[in-house]
């Protein structure tokens, strides 16, 4: 079976799960949400009331790899025997997340994990922070999704569905980035790495300019 495997990275907000599953829809692949795995350490911790203790943190990211359901259609995450799918999309779980996300030894313990997950679906849309440069960086298509801030909001907006304020939502986006940018590089595209400002662009325009970077070869299994 011919391998694929398509990464994108960028910013909250700037598209790329509804890009990535999209695209993993459209070419029969599977799909991984690498920032969903951030998120189950992230609720796992909070569970165990060590979300402040980087050693406890650490520990549940090695010890309980995070389950993950890799179809674009029903994605689901798992994390000590619980479903926690629904639960790691709350904002008050989001404003935690970056206390884990920004653990190096949490990043390598779950980079491992990614990569694993690639190799073993072979043919799988990967999107999330590190996937074009650190995790994936061999992959065959690597694209870069960016899109202007106040742009970014609006759509973290509609995807809450008045589930957070304005501010709440313009501080999860912006503090996320920031303190996501300490220990990534995703403002940026690395050499190879194919830039997309979606800020304009619908949805499936965002798709079909994917498209065009994916080998006619490497499209079917």
């Amino acid at each position: 079976m011919r391998t694929l495997v398509i990464a994108i990275d960028g910013p909250s907000g700037s598209g790329k799960s509804t890009t990535a599953r999209a695209l993993a829809s459209r070419l029969g692949l599977a799909y991984l949400d690498t920032g969903a795995m951030y998120r189950a350490v992230a609720d796992e911790a909070l569970r165990r009331g060590v979300i402040d203790d980087a050693d406890a943190v650490v520990a549940i990211a090695r010890d309980t790899p995070p389950a993950m359901g890799l179809d674009p259609a029903a994605p689901t995450v798992g994390i000590a025997g619980r479903d926690v799918t629904t639960a790691i999309r709350e904002p008050a779980l989001s404003a935690q997340v970056s206390k884990v996300a920004t653990i190096q030894a949490v990043r390598d313990v779950l980079s491992d994990q990614m990569r694993a997950i690639v190799a073993r679906a072979g043919r799988i849309v990967a999107e999330g922070r590190d996937i074009t440069t650190k995790v994936c960086p061999q992959a065959d298509v690597r694209v870069l999704l960016v899109a202007d801030p106040a742009e970014r909001v609006r759509r973290r907006e509609a995807e809450l569905a008045g589930a957070a304020d304005h501010a709440s939502v313009t501080d999860q986006v912006v503090r996320r980035d920031r303190d996501d940018a300490t220990m990534s590089q995703f403002e940026t595209p690395a050499p190879g790495v194919t830039l997309i400002d979606s800020t304009h662009l619908w949805p499936d325009e965002v798709v079909a300019r994917i498209l065009t970077l994916v080998p006619w070869g490497a499209r079917e299994p």
